[in-house]
C-alpha cells in the first residue's frame, strides 16, 4: 500500500515537471512604452491572461541602464513595460486596445507631465504578426480621427528590468502612486483623447 502511494506521488510529480515547459511555452511576450512604466503596469494587470508585467528600459544603446541613467534622456531607452501573457485568454488585440487608451498618442514630446524621449510612447513588436497587428491599429485610429498619432512601432531590441523598487509600484507605494498620477494629470489628459477616465481608484 505504501509503495503503491509512492509511485502515485511519483508519477503525480513526474506529470507536473514535464507540463511545465509545454505551458511555459505558450506564453507570448509584449512590450509597450507609455511615459511612467507606474502607470502602465495596472491596466494589463488587470486582463484576465495577463501573467506578468514588469517594469524597465528598451529601446536604447546602453546595456543594463540604471533609473538615473534612462532619466538623464541620454541612453535612448524609454521606460517601459514588458507583458508576458497567455495568447488563449488574451489577445494581442485587447493588449493593443489597453494600451492605446492608457497613453496620449499625439504627444511626440513625452507622455503628461513627464517630458523627453526617455518617456515616448511606442508599441515594440516582436515579430512581423505584433507588427502588421500594430500599425492596423494606429491605422483603425487615425482613421476613427485621433491623429495625427506620434507613438512609433518599432523591433523590440533587448529589455533590462528596472530596480526592484519600480516593480508593483502602484502596489507597493499606493500612495505615492496615486498622488503622482493626480499631479501629473494623466487621467485628466486621458480624458480628453479617449472621452472616458481610465483609472478608477
Amino acid at each position: 500500500m505504501i509503495f503503491k502511494r509512492w509511485v502515485a506521488i511519483a508519477l503525480l510529480f513526474s506529470l507536473c515537471f514535464w507540463n511545465s515547459p509545454a505551458e511555459a511555452a505558450t506564453l507570448a511576450k509584449a512590450t509597450f512604452a507609455g511615459g511612467c512604466f507606474w502607470c502602465m503596469e495596472k491596466p494589463f494587470d488587470e486582463l484576465l491572461g495577463v501573467v506578468s508585467t514588469t517594469s524597465g528600459y528598451t529601446g536604447g544603446q546602453t546595456a543594463n541602464p540604471s533609473y538615473r541613467q534612462v532619466s538623464s534622456g541620454k541612453t535612448g531607452h524609454a521606460e517601459s513595460v514588458e507583458v508576458e501573457y497567455d495568447p488563449k485568454q488574451v489577445s494581442y488585440e485587447q493588449l493593443l486596445d489597453v494600451f492605446w487608451h492608457n497613453v496620449d498618442p499625439l504627444d511626440a514630446g513625452g507622455q503628461f507631465c513627464d517630458r523627453g524621449n526617455q518617456y515616448r510612447s511606442s508599441v515594440f513588436f516582436h515579430d512581423e504578426r505584433q507588427q502588421k497587428l500594430a500599425e492596423q491599429s494606429k491605422q483603425a485610429l487615425e482613421k476613427a480621427g485621433v491623429q495625427p498619432i506620434a507613438t512609433g512601432i518599432v523591433s523590440a531590441g533587448e529589455f533590462y528590468p528596472a530596480e526592484d523598487y519600480h516593480q508593483n509600484y502602484y502596489k507597493t507605494n499606493s500612495l505615492k502612486y496615486r498622488f503622482y498620477r493626480f499631479s501629473c494629470g494623466r487621467d485628466q489628459r486621458l480624458t480628453e483623447v479617449w472621452g472616458v477616465v481610465q483609472e478608477q481608484e
